[in-house]
């Protein structure tokens, strides 16, 4: 039997659970992940029919306090998704919003953790299409620190995989099957001894990382393609241009070529998973003096302060999970 939590964990020095062990909502319920099961003729495992989110939730040591970043404006770009997806009858933002704050609060973490709400094509069935196919969800959270290194700056490429178009695969929708394009690009890249991909536009401008938006800076002014680049409309990304207008750095969308990123000053990616992570070297070529530079620095400094509650101007960022006794 599964009982809620509501309050914050008590110190534990136990074990941690292997993943079977955590709880996640599943078909109407909450269960143990390692229960959580879908048949092999599932539409969505066939053929990639699925939207999903990434939510980061950040623990603080100091109020004992697990914070959900930015949970609701995730769960509003899931549901717009599901939409595109053909998928329009989900439950509302609320609705969805207190699962995922369920599932994180069941799960008792005292760490950093990552919680993947998605809808998805439940019909058994095979054929290629979106219409006619009934759909469930389910809301899953495992620990999860850093993704990328965030503190030495990591080596990038280009790659010779393009992003898919809107005309294609809608890149402002988190669609499973579509991922497979930045599974090409992260592979060619770190094939090549880099440790994360640069994908280019069909027409040759900068697009984003394998799954992260990126940014340069230029004589002070922070730099990121526009929308219409076949970007996902991201949630850090946003947050981000937040945080410089707090900063008051200023910031310009446009296009950029590949070989501005040669002569930038800095560059970062940064997503979910990602978080904000420096580039030091782009091409074989260093961004600057190849260390993390001032701005980044700033401003993942401010970003890590915000996820974690620390900073009063970004409270609206976040969600406390635990409640008090």
């Amino acid at each position: 039997m599964v009982t809620e939590h509501a309050s914050a964990p008590a110190a534990n020095t136990a074990a941690q659970p292997d993943q079977s062990s955590l709880i996640c909502y599943f078909q109407g319920g909450y269960v143990r992940l390692g229960e959580a099961r879908i048949p092999l003729m599932t539409h969505a495992f066939l053929y990639g029919t699925a939207v999903f989110e990434g939510i980061r939730a950040y623990w603080n040591p100091e109020e004992k306090q697990l914070y959900g970043l930015r949970i609701k404006e995730h769960i509003v770009r899931l549901r717009n998704s599901s939409k595109i997806m053909l998928m329009a009858d989900v439950p509302s933002v609320e609705e969805f919003t207190e699962i995922v704050k369920q599932v994180l609060r069941r799960n008792r973490f005292q760490e950093d953790a990552y919680c993947r709400p998605s809808v998805y094509k439940s019909t058994e069935a095979i054929g290629v299409k979106l219409h006619g196919l009934a759909h469930e969800f389910y809301v899953l959270a495992v620990p999860m620190g850093d993704y990328i290194d965030t503190e030495k700056g990591i080596p990038a490429g280009t790659v010779s995989w393009r992003r898919t178009s809107d005309t294609s695969i809608p890149s402002r929708s988190k669609i499973t099957g579509s991922y497979v394009n930045p599974a090409f690009s992260k592979s060619e890249a770190m094939l090549n001894g880099f440790d994360e991909a640069i994908v280019l536009t069909a027409d040759g401008h900068v697009s984003e990382g394998s799954a992260e938006n990126l940014f340069m800076i230029r004589d002070g002014v922070l730099v990121t393609p526009q929308v219409s680049d076949d970007i996902l409309e991201g949630i850090t990304r946003a947050g981000i241009m937040e945080i410089a207008g707090y900063l008051r750095i200023p910031v310009r969308e446009r296009q950029i070529d590949r070989s501005e990123l040669y002569i930038a000053d800095e560059v970062f990616l940064c997503g979910t998973g990602a978080q904000v992570s420096p580039v030091s070297s782009v091409d074989h070529r260093a961004v600057g003096d190849g260390r993390v530079g001032p701005i980044s620095r700033q401003i993942s400094k401010t970003y890590f302060d915000a996820v974690r509650g620390r900073l009063d101007a970004f409270r609206h960022w976040v969600t406390p999970i635990y409640t008090s006794e």
